[in-house]
């Protein structure tokens, strides 16, 4: 028998599946389809402050070996979520929840994580600073250390849930602005977040997204994450959530191996919506493959 525990700064979760943030919502239609409770967690979709209609139509496109979206963080904002979303969510998942964060300055930031800190059903607070810094000229909180480090810092303060910070791939380093969220008293990390990319429409010569540029994820960016992973991994001393391209329990142990104490699963979902559930039942059969017991021990192996 393989146990698939694990721990997420000190946030036990029964196996290390979790839906990533934007291919899940709040889990409704999924729980139409399968038992939610099968799944360590999952990250539901990212919240503002203040309701958001997204961006202009199209959103998404098509590429091999994966999808563009550019949907804009749409949300009902944190009031509707807080009042409705999170019974919701209480009535189809048992486990500690991870709420994805969102803003567009240190302040807005800070008064979302605030107010979800009595949400007792939230276990770990997902920082997302891919998000646009209003007061930098849209630059992202993810794209250099200091912002990083000042956002960590905001949240930090206002709240004792389990902070992660969820990185952005578009960055220089990100082992850097890794370690400038460890310093600043981030209790783990969730990397990554899409690559930047487009497509141009052939017959009308212009970009197939309204927004021009979008997210790239799928397949395509796995080998991507695996190494930003394994870059974090010797960087820092806090917990990292694996996230980018992963689709089968295989892809799962591999970006364990890399640094991962947990994996989210994103657009695959949106390709097969019993992806997640097909992983959890994979996993036992491909852990004893590789001869482990505890799925725990993965973490980290490759670099031994």
């Amino acid at each position: 028998m393989v146990d698939l525990s694990v721990a997420l700064a000190g946030v036990p979760l029964k196996n290390p599946i979790i839906p990533a943030s934007g291919s899940f919502g709040y889990g409704r239609e999924f729980a139409e389809l399968y038992d939610l409770n099968v799944l360590g967690s999952f990250s539901f979709k990212g919240t503002t402050a203040l309701p958001r209609f997204g961006n202009e139509q199209p959103r998404i496109a098509e590429t091999p070996g994966g999808m563009l979206n550019a949907v804009g963080l749409q949300n009902p904002g944190m009031d509707t979520v807080i009042r409705q979303e999170l019974p919701n969510m209480a009535r189809i998942f048992r486990g500690p929840l991870i709420a994805n964060v969102c803003g567009s300055t240190e302040d807005e930031y800070a008064d979302n994580c605030q107010a979800l800190n009595s949400c007792s059903q939230i276990g770990i607070l997902e920082i997302n600073i891919s998000c646009p810094n209003v007061r930098c000229g849209g630059r992202n909180f993810g794209s250099d250390p200091e912002s990083a480090a000042a956002v960590t810092r905001a949240v930090r303060r206002v709240t004792d849930k389990s902070v992660f910070l969820k990185l952005s791939p578009n960055v220089t380093d990100i082992a850097e602005i890794a370690q400038a969220c460890e310093g600043a008293g981030a209790d783990g990390l969730t990397l990554i977040n899409t690559l930047l990319g487009m497509r141009i429409d052939l017959h009308t010569r212009r970009p197939i997204l309204a927004n021009r540029t979008g997210g790239l994820s799928g397949p395509a960016v796995l080998p991507v994450a695996l190494r930003m992973v394994w870059e974090v991994y010797e960087a820092v001393h806090i917990p990292i959530i694996g996230c980018g391209g992963v689709s089968s329990a295989q892809d799962v142990c591999e970006m364990m191996l890399a640094g991962a104490s947990a994996v989210e699963i994103g657009a695959a979902n949106l390709r097969d919506p019993y992806a997640c559930k097909t992983i959890v039942e994979s996993l036992p059969a491909v852990c004893e493959a590789l001869g482990v017991r505890r799925i725990a021990e993965l973490t980290g192996g490759a670099h031994n």
